[in-house]
């Protein structure tokens, strides 16, 4: 197994659990400046590592 393509895949899930985490912090928004601070930081570090997980699955190549 490719180590980069295992590092990619938790990457993406950890990118996949950011984005779900920030969604649930959308819909319990209560309002005030701190949690808009909050929403964007863990939406961006989910993005941030989703694109990042794919990115690098997609590049790496089988090789056996």
């Amino acid at each position: 197994m490719n180590l980069k393509r295992i590092f990619g895949g938790l990457l993406t899930v950890l990118g996949i659990g950011s984005l779900i985490y920030a969604a649930v912090l959308f819909v319990n928004n209560m309002g005030g400046a701190n949690s808009v601070k909050i929403l964007l930081t863990w939406g961006g570090l989910g993005l941030l590592f989703f694109v990042s997980g794919i990115s690098l699955v997609r590049t790496t190549k089988d090789e056996s």
